[in-house]
């Protein structure tokens, strides 16, 4: 058996030491997760519900008589010498031990998950060794991956969309050129650790770069004309593009919770006008009207 870790913890209030066994050898077959990787460099165990549930769900794909770990949810108990032991399954205490109170209030909806037990033994002929707590329980929602920013920005979210006001393939200068886009959220589907999950996207910001030399970043999607309230005023001719980058939020949902949750970070789309031209027009007096046919030599 290889070295032990400890780490002092709170659960529902109470003072619970962590126990981590990391197994020193082991058959392939039945070879424990890398307990390693959930150790800081403080040789402290920082191991999350989710990360224990998923090490559990790891195990069960392993026939049980060749398992070398062994994980279960209990509660915690209290005996009468004052020791906090592991329950039962069913959230029960032995005869004579005292069922740890909690003070976790989880979301409405929500369950209670209690502390994840952990044992272990060096060959699958060998005895169990004793329950050891390795994470302090919580919510329901806890046991659930988390969608990280990274997976965010994974998924195919659309090119937003840009309108340009006039759309004719040329602009005047020093006349509002007019810019908007659709804000309306998009739901996609993806998977995370054999979970199928439900995402809203919503762009809620948006830059402009007018190919000028000028930016503009508002939370404003725009609208048409005469309630136009996003524009630029090219001050030179030449041809030009405009490139709309819209940044999105989110929030997800995995299948069988009831909880939604928001993505700690944002995702990026960029979508890019055709070419267009800035021109400088001016007026003078014509003899006749210029939409006479033939037209007029002077218009």
């Amino acid at each position: 058996m290889g070295q032990l870790r400890r780490r002092a913890l709170a659960w529902f209030g109470l003072p619970v030491v962590v126990t981590l066994a990391l197994v020193g050898v082991v058959t392939p077959a039945a070879a424990a997760p890398d307990f390693e990787a959930a150790l800081g460099n403080d040789g402290a165990a920082h191991l999350a519900a989710s990360e224990t549930e998923e090490m559990a769900r790891q195990i069960r794909s392993i026939p049980p008589e060749q398992r070398l770990v062994g994980y279960e949810r209990s509660p915690y108990c209290r005996e009468a010498a004052g020791m906090w032991v592991k329950g039962f399954p069913d959230g029960t205490c032995a005869p004579g031990a005292n069922l740890a109170t909690t003070a976790v209030q989880c979301e409405e909806g929500d369950t209670l998950v209690m502390p994840m037990w952990m044992h272990t033994r060096p060959t699958p002929a060998s005895p169990w060794g004793p329950w050891d707590d390795i994470d302090p329980g919580g919510c329901g929602v806890d046991l659930l991956p988390v969608l990280t920013e990274a997976d965010f920005r994974r998924l195919p979210l659309p090119s937003p969309t840009l309108t340009l006001q006039p759309d004719r393939g040329w602009v005047l200068i020093n006349i509002e050129t007019i810019v908007s886009t659709d804000p309306t959220p998009v739901t996609l589907r993806t998977e995370l650790l054999g979970y199928g999950i439900t995402v809203e996207a919503t762009p809620t910001r948006w830059t402009y770069d007018f190919g000028d030399g000028h930016t503009l970043t508002t939370t404003s999607p725009g609208h048409p004309y005469p309630h136009h309230d996003v524009f630029h005023e090219y001050e030179n001719p030449g041809t030009s593009t405009i490139t709309l980058n819209a940044e999105w939020t989110g929030r997800y949902q995995i299948d069988g919770s009831p909880i939604w949750r928001d993505i700690n970070g944002t995702a990026n789309t960029t979508t890019t006008s055709p070419p267009f031209t800035v021109e400088e027009r001016t007026s003078r007096l014509v003899a006749d009207l210029c939409t006479d046919r033939p037209k007029p030599p002077d218009c």
